[in-house]
């Protein structure tokens, strides 16, 4: 075990973990680094499962044990140890979950891999809070959904945010970037997929109608959070769906809106 104590927050050895609460500098900072951060043991025994591998560990002397077995799979890798107060100056934050790890992010997918097999498809368009995209992404797994594509603008899932409230759950789904929006839909149509917007528009038709329809390839598209999807996406989808209200609601959360249209669009 590579075991680095630490004794001052000022060690340059843990520069991946400074201002972690910098939501800006880090969606900048991360990609062009190549890395990203796992929190919690959890997310991190997640990462290591999908094949993705550690730069560094980062924990308190009471998350070693539980952590040994993944670490002992790294002997090269540094373990950074050092106190709740110490970490604490690091990374901005007090570590609830106590341990974290600073990963290689894995090359992106294209579109053509993430598709090959797939029958139902999350797009999510320019979805840019970070906990929206997580709880997508966790709702996209428990509900069967194959993969995910996403607008060019939407938010990183692999920021610590995003991958904390999906419970890891985006490193199971097959995700990939589409390069041009809403031009990027074309591939979908291409593959043959049948794309269904929610969204509350004249000529919906309701969740209801959509279910009881067949398809063998689906695919979903969620808008931003309170605009809901742009009109020029809204003349390149096959179908808008709505999902009906009561109690004067007018509309759903888009995470909350996801899991419900993905339990009803699940294949057979």
């Amino acid at each position: 075990m590579n075991l680095v104590r630490l004794d001052s927050a000022n060690d340059p050895r843990v520069s991946d973990y400074t201002q972690l609460t910098d939501t800006a500098l880090r969606r900048r900072r991360e990609p062009a680094e190549g890395m990203y951060i796992a929190e919690s043991s959890k997310v991190l025994r997640r990462a290591v499962a999908a094949g993705h591998i550690p730069r560094s560990f980062f924990l308190t002397d009471k998350w070693l044990d539980d952590l040994r077995d993944v670490i002992d799979r790294f002997p090269e890798v540094p373990v950074f140890i050092g106190t709740p107060e110490v970490l604490e100056v690091i990374t901005g934050f007090h570590l609830h979950r106590g341990a974290m790890a600073a990963m290689h992010r894995p090359a992106p997918r294209s579109v053509q891999e993430v598709l090959a097999g797939a029958r139902r498809v999350a797009v999510l368009e320019d979805i840019v809070d970070h906990t929206n995209v997580g709880a997508i992404f966790r709702s996209a797994a428990a509900m069967g959904m194959d993969a995910v594509l996403l607008s060019p603008q939407c938010a990183d899932p692999l920021y610590r945010r995003s991958i904390r409230v999906s419970m890891g759950t985006v490193f199971q789904i097959p995700w990939a970037r589409l390069p041009e929006w809403p031009a990027g839909l074309a591939v979908l149509s291409s593959e043959g997929f049948t794309t269904a917007a929610l969204e509350l528009a004249d000529g919906a038709i309701t969740l209801d109608e959509l279910e009881r329809r067949t398809f063998d390839k689906l695919a979903l598209v969620l808008g931003t959070e309170g605009a809901g999807v742009q009109p020029q996406t809204l003349a390149q989808v096959d179908l808008t769906v709505m999902i009906p209200m009561r109690a004067g609601v007018d509309s759903l959360n888009v995470a909350a809106a996801s899991a419900v249209a993905f339990w009803a669009c699940r294949p057979d």
